[in-house]
């Protein structure tokens, strides 16, 4: 029984801790003026990490098929964020560029997820929770290879 309320609790916690944190992070950016969705915004933080820069590192990043990714990535160079280019030696390989506009967006997007987390350290003190950090690395590392 006290491994159904568990699994119930941690679904619960997991599941909505994530619509919370989207919730919260559109809305910080709907208030500083940044008009694209989530999705919008993630594709260019996915960017952003690649080290490549290409569409199919980015896809895979995103968890999406490179047609999704194109769908995505012509409205971002439309609305004006993203600059796509032929690779140099390899004609056939697209890659990605965020323009100063999109920088500027991911520095507002940082700076919300900086003050979450610091306010998970501060007022929570989930630092000095050695046993929660370890299950959440757990947790973390079971989405990594998964997903």
């Amino acid at each position: 029984m006290l491994k159904d309320r568990v699994k119930k609790t941690l679904n619960e916690l997991l599941v909505d801790m994530f619509n919370h944190i989207l919730v919260l992070e559109e809305r910080n950016l709907v208030a500083r003026g940044v008009t694209l969705s989530m999705s919008e915004v993630h594709t260019l933080e996915n960017i952003y990490k690649s080290e490549t820069k290409t569409m199919s590192d980015v896809a895979r990043r995103a968890l999406v098929t490179q047609g999704t990714l194109t769908v995505a990535i012509n409205r971002l160079v439309k609305k004006g964020y993203v600059a796509r280019y032929k690779d140099d030696e390899d004609k056939r390989i697209v890659r990605l560029s965020l323009t100063q506009r999109a920088l500027d967006l991911l520095k507002i997007h940082d700076a919300f997820h900086e003050n979450m987390i610091d306010t998970f350290i501060n007022d929570l003190k989930v630092d000095e929770d050695i046993n929660l950090i370890h299950s959440l690395e757990k947790i973390m590392e079971y989405f990594k290879q998964n997903y």
